[in-house]
C-alpha cells in the first residue's frame, strides 16, 4: 500500500499524519503496513502504538500517525495534521474537504492528498456523496491548475508492481468492458464506452467457453508484422452459421526468428492430438492475411519457410475496422474465454479525442494494439451484410 509508505516517511520527518478512509477494511490495510514498517522503532520504546484507537505517537511531542473511518465531515472533525490522506474519496462526502479538511492545514501550511477509484453503480449505493462524481470533477478541475498548487497522477492496477500479473489476468476475465476500465485501468470518463473502438463487441453473449474446433472447420489467420511484437491471430468459422471463433492468440515478444515463428504457427493449426506427429494433420487454413501494402517483404520471408501470407484486401485502418466491427455487431464473432491478450485490447483500445474532446478517426496509441491489426487484417477479407457458410471455399494453402 504506497500511501501507507508514504505516511511512514512523513511521519518518521516530524510531521503530523492522518489517514481517513470510509471502510473498516481500508483502515484496517493501512494500519497494518504502517505498524509492519514501524515494528523495530516501538519495540525500543521511542514511539508508542495505540491498537484500539488505530494511532502511533512519540511521548512528549505532536507526531502522529493514525488512521481513522470518515464518511463526511462531522467523522473528520476533532483531528488536525500536516498530511491529511482521504482514500476512497468518491465514497465520502464532498463537504468533507471543503468544511473540515481544508481549514484543518491552515494553521500549518500542510499537504492533502485524493485518492480515489472512478465510480461505478455499485458504488452508489454505499457513498455518501451528494454528487456521485464529485471526486472525478475535482481530479479534472486540479488537473487544469496552473498555479502549482495541485498535482495529479493517474495508475493502472497493471502500474501496480505488487499485483500478480498472472492473478490479474485471472481477474480480467470475468469483468465486463466497464468495470475493467473502472477498476483495473482507472479511467473516469463519462464517455468512455462510445470513445471504444470495438464497443459493440458484447461479453455477455460474444466470450464463451472453450470447445474443441471440428477438424472440418476452415481456420482463417491475422498476422502483425514487427521485429519486437509480432502477433498473430487464430479464427476458425463454422460452416453451417458462418460464424467466426477466435480460439488462438499468438503474442510471444522479440527473439524469435520467422522459422521459429512458423514452427509455433503448425502447432496451432494441427489437429487434437497430432502435437507430437512428425508430419501432423491440420485444420485447413483458408487465407493467412497481414501486414500492409510496404511490409511485402516480410510476407515473403514466411512464404520461404511455407507460410504464405497475402496483403489485406483493404488497405486504409478505417474500412478494416469497419469490417470487424460490422461483424461484430451481427453477432457472429466469438472469442473463447480463456484467452487473455485479445479481449484486454478490445477493452483498452480507444479513439483519440481532439482538443475540444471531440472523437476523431484515429485510434489512440495504435502501435499498441497488435492483435487488433491481426483481427483487422483478416477480417477485412469478410463483408459482414453477406457472411455465408464456407461449405465449398476452396483453400489457399495447405501445410
Amino acid at each position: 500500500m504506497g500511501i501507507a509508505i508514504k505516511s511512514v516517511e512523513k511521519f518518521l520527518q516530524g510531521r503530523r499524519q492522518l489517514y481517513c478512509a470510509p471502510t473498516a477494511e481500508q483502515i484496517d490495510r493501512f494500519w497494518f503496513e504502517v505498524v509492519l514498517a514501524l515494528t523495530p522503532l516501538l519495540n525500543t520504546g521511542v514511539y508508542k502504538k495505540n491498537e484500539t484507537e488505530h494511532y502511533i505517537e512519540k511521548p512528549g511531542t505532536e507526531e502522529r500517525i493514525k488512521a481513522k473511518t470518515v464518511w463526511n465531515a462531522e467523522t473528520l472533525r476533532g483531528d488536525y495534521a500536516d498530511d491529511l490522506y482521504l482514500d476512497e474519496w468518491q465514497l465520502m462526502d464532498e463537504d468533507t474537504w471543503g468544511v473540515v479538511g481544508a481549514p484543518m492545514l491552515l494553521d500549518n501550511n500542510g499537504d492533502a492528498t485524493f485518492i480515489y477509484t472512478p465510480p461505478s453503480l455499485r458504488s452508489a449505493g454505499v457513498s455518501k456523496a451528494r454528487d456521485p462524481r464529485h471526486a472525478s470533477k475535482l481530479f479534472k478541475k486540479a488537473s487544469e491548475d496552473k498555479t502549482g498548487r495541485w498535482q495529479t497522477f493517474h495508475f493502472t492496477s497493471h502500474d501496480n508492481p505488487h499485483i500478480s500479473r498472472d492473478a490479474l489476468h485471472e481477474l480480467i476475465q470475468d469483468m465486463s468492458k466497464k468495470s475493467y476500465r473502472q477498476e483495473i485501468l482507472a479511467e473516469d470518463d463519462e464517455l468512455q464506452l462510445t470513445w471504444l473502438v470495438y464497443g459493440v463487441y458484447k461479453e455477455q453473449t460474444q466470450k464463451i467457453p472453450r470447445f474443441e474446433i471440428p477438424f472440418n472447420w476452415p481456420v482463417y489467420v491475422g498476422h502483425d508484422f514487427g521485429g519486437a511484437n509480432p502477433a498473430a491471430l487464430f479464427f476458425a468459422k463454422d460452416p453451417a452459421t458462418g460464424f467466426f471463433y477466435v480460439f488462438r492468440e499468438y503474442l510471444p515478444g522479440s527473439g524469435r526468428s520467422t522459422a521459429d515463428h512458423v514452427e509455433a504457427f503448425k502447432e496451432i493449426v494441427a489437429l487434437p492430438g497430432q502435437g507430437d506427429v512428425e508430419e501432423p494433420k491440420t485444420y485447413n487454413v483458408m487465407m493467412r492475411a497481414g501486414g500492409s501494402h510496404q511490409e511485402d517483404e516480410v510476407r515473403q520471408g514466411y512464404a520461404a519457410h511455407g507460410w504464405y501470407i497475402q496483403e489485406p484486401a483493404l488497405h486504409r485502418v478505417a474500412p478494416q475496422i469497419d469490417k470487424v466491427v460490422g461483424i461484430m455487431e451481427l453477432n457472429r464473432l466469438f472469442v473463447f474465454d480463456d484467452l487473455i491478450d485479445y479481449p484486454e485490447e478490445l477493452m483498452n483500445c480507444l479513439w483519440e479525442r481532439d482538443t475540444d474532446g471531440m472523437i476523431t478517426n484515429v485510434i489512440e496509441n495504435e502501435k499498441r494494439y497488435h492483435l487488433c491489426a491481426c483481427a483487422r487484417y483478416c477480417l477485412s477479407e469478410f463483408t459482414p451484410e453477406t457472411i455465408v457458410p464456407a461449405g465449398k471455399q476452396k483453400a489457399v494453402s495447405y501445410i
